[in-house]
């Protein structure tokens, strides 16, 4: 039977079942990631949609509305157990402080020319059937820009009955028309105080029509609660309030107005029920000429759900014997992964003035103290637009430039040609000195989720360069495809190679070679400039301090550090020497090394002669340096470098992450003399092993579990990827002397990362920031399913 349906609805499902090789597949998505569900379209000013939700059991839900994602509401959880940002997803949240489980299916339907239709269901059951669930749920939509919006039913002071219908217009969208409908088995609240006085209102639709300036519909909540804290305190106020008689049940006053403002461009309607509910939302693009109902969510979102798990169990394959409970939450963490990410629009407050002393190359003088040379003078950028995945979508949902290199590692695997979207955004952000900034803080609204003392950005301040990690991914995905056009995803038996040799209409998964290789000659200028930058901006001193080298010029420095933190690092308070202009930093020296390699790679794919063989001079010199100024023979460790008071170079060690760089991002030869030091430190429990995973400071560190604890011990598993791909990749599949041994240490790593990021989703339904240095527990922000989904790569073994 659900073949035949799918069969009936393969006009409607076209953008499910055989995507198009243009972007109108990811014009309308889930691009508002801080939003428990939040549609827009990929549009500087459109239609934006959210939803807001509530308890009506007590007046007291009502102070505390479900809108942004927000760790603060305490939801038992909430995840995407299935999501692809072309097709659809299914989300599931349970707010356990109002006893009901939400599920939101949300299907995408391809047709027109203003980026298809869409439906969504929302559902609701009690999580404890013994208990009372009362909701009130507020989907709103507003428009920004040019165009209208309006709704079509007649007005009523009561509320409306039946489906609630807006028509409206702009000019990227078109016509288009929004429909609510409800399900016929919903039951309002019909009972409670006073309830003879709401016989007119009660299980009516309510609604309210507002205007909003353009770049405010973002605070849509701010403009909808007020109005119905308002009438709900009209209408208590006129009841004398007694110990046998209380107010009105807060399900007959905490209401919508049911009022219509005149040019109101942002509009809310609001559904009250008791216990089990579904309604369902259309939007029907005006081009695409299709009428949708509950026919498509009812047999769509199977037909959707079950392709998309037998092509997920093809590009990330686990073991036959694997507990089907890590099938499950692989494709959680990766689903979660793709609805986290996000459309903004906005400018960002930069500050091209400000510097520490130290930022200097000259001598800063002899205190130390971290002022400044400059006040600084932060100015607007012009806007611009990202579409980039959100390393938390509860405490970051905003793009982090090093975080997202991680991100396409995994997107890219499972859809090329999105990952190739995001790149190009984030390409299109460097600047003409080759700068990007480290967070992308576009807007009101993504500023309004940030601490006031990490909105200015800062043009001298670098992070690490991972983004040409997604681009090697794809080169080496190509050439794997020359070789074997399917082997790369598994999929040997499937119909769509992953890289056609000519263009081809039939998947926008993967584009066709020649695509590909267009795509990487037009950002191979910008991404040569960010490069350059790089080395032109946080370049270290060698001769200034009579070092010994053999290159006199490849040493690097993190520029904007304070005197307990290196935020540009990435690595925020982990320990370092003192600020000084002649310190140098192991890690950033090792991501040039990387930087340079991927450079290197990328110009020898696109014919760049001249340039691949300019970074090959610059790799040697960078791994040269990298032996001659970091490594430790006393310490038998690779150590950051400073200046003392006699202005003589000295090692700073401190075992961690950081002795680990050479070795993590696979610069060390598997024949190297340093690769068994390297090692020791890694396996040692007394330092960096753990059950959990590897620390990011050595447990007989006198500052280990200090202070922040940030990057003082915890586990992170981004570094854990780094790890692990270094020896599967290279010193456990290469000859040397340490082969069998970064074997063993690979396979004990792997489980140890599998079963306890595994093992605490089970137990708290989150994937975590950090994990716990000496429990494994999940610590700080969650849900982390930015480089923690990285876990799902682990599992298939996709490096």
């Amino acid at each position: 039977m659900r073949r035949s349906w799918l069969l009936l609805l393969l006009p409607l499902l076209s953008s499910t079942l055989a995507a198009t090789n243009d972007s109108e597949s990811l014009v309308w998505g889930t691009w508002r990631p801080g939003l428990y569900f939040g549609l827009r379209p990929r549009l500087p000013q459109s239609l934006m949609t959210g939803l807001i939700w509530f308890g009506t059991q007590d007046f007291e839900s009502f102070m505390r509305p479900r809108h942004q994602c927000d760790q603060g509401d305490g939801l038992d959880a909430y995840t995407w157990t299935t999501h692809d940002p072309r097709e659809g997803g299914v989300q599931v949240l349970k707010d356990g402080k109002n006893n009901v489980e939400i599920t939101i299916e949300w299907l995408k339907v391809a047709g027109g020319e203003n980026g298809g239709s869409w439906a969504a269901r929302i559902k609701g059951i009690p999580m404890y059937p013994d208990l009372p669930m009362r909701t009130s749920f507020i989907p709103y939509f507003g428009l920004e820009g040019l165009g209208s919006l309006e709704l079509d039913n007649v007005e009523e002071e009561n509320g409306l009955e039946g489906q609630v219908s807006f028509s409206g217009a702009s000019p990227d969208l078109g016509d288009f028309r929004i429909r609510i409908v409800e399900h016929p088995g919903n039951s309002g609240v019909t009972d409670g105080f006073h309830v003879q006085d709401f016989t007119e209102t009660l299980g009516m639709t309510h609604f309210l029509g507002v205007r909003v300036e353009d770049g405010h519909t973002w605070q849509a909540k701010d403009a909808i609660m007020p109005k119905i804290l308002e009438g709900a305190q009209a209408r208590v106020g006129s009841y004398q309030i007694t110990e046998e008689q209380g107010p009105p049940d807060p399900s007959f006053v905490l209401r919508l107005p049911n009022e219509v403002y005149s040019g109101s461009n942002l509009f809310a309607v609001q559904k009250i029920f008791d216990g089990k509910f579904q309604f369902d939302i259309f939007f029907e693009s005006g081009s695409a000429k299709q009428k949708l109902d509950a026919s498509l969510i009812d047999h769509g979102i199977p037909a959707f759900t079950e392709a998309y798990g037998r092509r997920f169990e093809a590009i990330f394959p686990l073991p036959a014997s694997a507990d089907p409970s890590k099938l499950a939450f692989s494709k959680a963490i990766t689903s979660n992964l793709l609805g986290g990410i996000g459309y903004f629009y906005g400018n960002s407050l930069v500050d091209r003035a400000f510097a520490y002393e130290w930022d200097d190359d000259e001598e800063f003088g002899e205190d130390g103290e971290s002022t400044k040379t400059q006040q600084g003078n932060a100015r607007y950028s012009e806007p611009k637009e990202l579409l980039t995945a959100t390393p938390s979508r509860s405490f970051f949902p905003r793009g982090f430039y090093w975080d997202e290199g991680f991100h396409l590692l995994h997107i890219g695997a499972w859809d090329t040609g999105l990952s190739l979207e995001i790149l190009r955004d984030w390409i299109n952000l460097i600047d003409e000195d080759g700068w990007v900034a480290r967070e992308q803080i576009l807007g009101e609204e993504a500023r309004s989720r940030v601490p006031a003392e990490f909105i200015t950005q800062h043009p001298t301040y670098a992070n690490p360069p991972t983004l040409t990690m997604a681009i090697t991914a794809i080169i080496a995905r190509m050439r794997s495809s020359a070789q074997d056009p399917l082997s790369d995803l598994g999929l040997q038996d499937a119909q769509v190679p992953m890289f056609a040799s000519e263009p081809s209409d039939a998947s926008s998964y993967q584009p066709a070679a020649s695509e590909a290789l267009s795509y990487l000659k037009s950002i191979y200028p910008p991404l040569k400039r960010h490069y350059d930058w790089f080395r032109r901006t946080q370049r270290g001193q060698i001769k200034q301090y009579s070092r010994n080298a053999r290159s006199r010029t490849e040493a690097y420095r993190w520029r904007g550090r304070s005197p307990d933190h290196v935020l540009t690092s990435g690595m925020d308070d982990y320990p370092r020497g003192p600020p000084h202009a002649g310190e140098l930093h192991l890690d950033l020296i090792s991501w040039m090394g990387f930087f340079t390699r991927t450079m290197k790679d990328i110009a020898n794919f696109v014919d760049e002669k001249d340039d691949e063989d300019g970074f090959a001079e610059i790799e040697k010199a960078i791994l040269d340096n990298i032996e001659d100024l970091h490594w430790s023979e006393s310490e038998q460790m690779y150590c950051d470098a400073n200046i003392d008071e006699d202005e003589e170079s000295y090692h700073v060690c401190h075992k961690g992450y950081l002795s680990l760089f050479p070795f993590m991002l696979g610069l060390l030869s598997p024949d190297s003399p340093h690769l068994g030091p390297s090692l020791d430190l890694l396996r040692s429990p007394d330092h960096l092993w753990s059950q959990y995973g590897i620390r990011s400071l050595s447990a007989s560190h006198p500052l280990f579990g200090q202070g922040e604890n940030y990057w003082r011990g915890p586990i992170w598993i981004q570094m854990n990827f780094l790890v692990l791909q270094s020896l599967h990749n290279i010193y456990a599949a290469r000859p040397g002397p340490h082969q069998a041994r970064a074997r063993s240490i690979y396979t004990e790593l792997r489980e140890n990362i599998i079963e306890n990021v595994h093992n605490e989703y089970e137990r708290t339904g989150y994937v975590w920031e950090q994990y716990d240095a000496l429990s494994g527990e999940g610590r700080r922000s969650h849900p982390f399913t930015g480089w923690t989904s990285l876990v799902t790569l682990i599992l298939s073994e996709k490096y």
